[in-house]
């Protein structure tokens, strides 16, 4: 069934918010050089202009000549000057007396301008901005008289408008503008283009991996994926999930499969048996020892299908219904060495157990879970164990651990069947485990147990000498829970 798409849904997409944040960071950055360079231009232009200003004003004090009278005074004399017809002008002498200004000079009132080290100021005339300098300098009068002449000080304030400046200034931010623009509109879809190509192995590696199905698990990711620094984690992440999910499917398979040959096989025990009892008319007795076969061959079938039950609980992993689990690990092993004292005696195999001294050793695992882990280790030791041979359980405490082996001096395992020892349904030998009644999941079981504990559990054996169980448990206190993994 095809699935509906947000179309809102396709703006949230990799490609699109790379793309949004290259754009978006060279917007920003196009705004700050244009801010950067309004900055700059208007120092640098208004610098110039008070250079300019400076020059003109020196051209002006420059005017200032001896008025040739008998106070010695000094006058202005600007004919020989051609001064922008824009620009204004007023001059004074050391005692205040103006000796002249410009005719557009209408009674400007300046205003200093704020942290301007250079004495600039501002001023409105005929609705027009100006920028004004005041600049004092001297004029000495007769320099040919023995006392090297009379120093007059003069001070002149010479201002321009600053219209042309500013029209500058906004023409070369203008550029500015114009360029991170124009930058802008061509570098946008190169970049769209770049990005949109760079992640091509991303939309290659997801379609191999969208390929994967239950009836074919082939993934061979290109080595584009392999060689770029940020897919490799992630190529090899999905090699290790659909390894672990294929061997998880295969797992289920071949417990699928064993099972229902196990209760097949039960099945028909107890109609070939149901069969030959009806096939005449038997005597009372012989009912009476079908039936006990029926029976027998049923709760074999029960026996199959609640140990199925009971490895399906323990490998889901589902919580105990009390909560965390402390189990006395001493408790449970001579409680159920005391339950199996009959079979032991059957079999002629001795029982011993050795444990450390002092309190409980509780570990993180459930009563019921202790009991049924050590009563399924311990029966198969019995079970192939020669008469007259010991069985020992013994129990050692480690810092965070406790430690748990069942030896026995029975025929022992080949090496070849030893790796598959907790495999479900195995069996190195059908004939000798239906003789004695197993099914093939017991060590399946005790090692979900173990493992849903945090814990450890192996085999070690040598055929004639017997085999050893080692099983490890932490500490209701000192475990740690551990990630869950598919």
């Amino acid at each position: 069934m095809a699935q509906n798409i947000n179309p809102r849904m396709r703006t949230r997409s990799i490609a699109f918010r790379l793309i949004s944040a290259v754009l978006l960071v060279e917007a920003v950055s196009s705004v700050v050089v244009v801010f950067l360079a309004l900055g700059y231009e208007r120092h640098a232009h208004f610098r110039a202009f008070d250079v300019m200003l400076h020059g003109r004003a020196d051209s002006v004090l420059g005017a200032v000549q001896d008025a040739e009278d008998a106070a010695d005074n000094v006058m202005l004399d600007i004919r020989d000057i051609h001064l922008p017809p824009d620009d204004v002008y007023e001059v004074f002498d050391g005692s205040g007396r103006l000796l002249g200004r410009s005719s557009n000079w209408q009674g400007a009132v300046a205003t200093p301008i704020e942290n301007d080290r250079h004495g600039m100021a501002r001023a409105q005339i005929n609705n027009r901005h100006y920028r004004l300098l005041k600049m004092a300098g001297s004029r000495i009068v007769d320099p040919g008289l023995p006392n090297g002449g009379k120093l007059r000080n003069v001070s002149i304030v010479y201002g321009a408008p600053t219209e042309p400046v500013w029209h500058a200034i906004t023409g070369a931010v203008e550029f500015y503008a114009a360029g991170s623009l124009l930058l802008l509109l061509v570098t946008g879809p190169l970049i769209a283009w770049l990005l949109h190509r760079g992640l091509d192995p991303l939309r290659e590696l997801a379609a191999l991996a969208g390929r994967v199905s239950v009836n074919s698990w082939e993934f061979s990711p290109p080595e584009s994926a392999r060689q770029t620094p940020e897919l490799a984690p992630l190529t090899g992440a999905i090699e290790s999930v659909l390894a672990r999910l294929r061997q998880s499917f295969d797992k289920e398979r071949a417990f699928v499969s064993d099972a229902a040959h196990e209760l097949k096989t039960a099945v028909a025990v107890v109609k070939s048996s149901l069969q030959v009892l009806a096939m005449k008319r038997r005597t009372l007795e012989e009912y009476e020892a079908g039936l006990s076969r029926c029976l027998s061959d049923t709760a074999r079938l029960e026996d199959i299908v609640a140990k199925m039950l009971m490895l399906a609980r323990e490998e889901s992993g589902a919580p105990d219904a009390d909560g965390e689990a402390a189990a006395d690990l001493v408790g449970c092993v001579r409680g159920t060495v005391a339950q199996l004292e009959n079979l032991a005696t059957h079999a002629q195999v001795s029982l011993e157990v050795g444990s450390p001294e002092g309190g409980p050793l509780r570990v993180s695992a459930a009563a019921d879970e202790c009991s049924i882990l050590i009563s399924n280790l311990l029966t198969n030791a019995i079970q192939h164990s020669a008469p007259g041979s010991i069985v020992q359980a013994r129990i050692t405490s480690e810092i965070d651990m406790v430690r748990l082996e069942i030896e026995d001096a029975g025929e022992g395992i080949e090496r070849e069947v030893l790796p598959h020892v907790f495999d479900r349904f195995y069996r190195g030998d059908p004939s000798r485990t239906r003789a004695t009644g197993g099914t093939g999941l017991g060590l399946a079981i005790s090692k979900a147990i173990v493992q849903r504990a945090g814990g450890t559990i192996a085999i070690e054996s040598e055929v004639g000498r017997g085999t050893t169980v080692k099983v490890r448990l932490p500490l209701a206190a000192a475990r740690v829970p551990e990630p869950s993994s598919v």
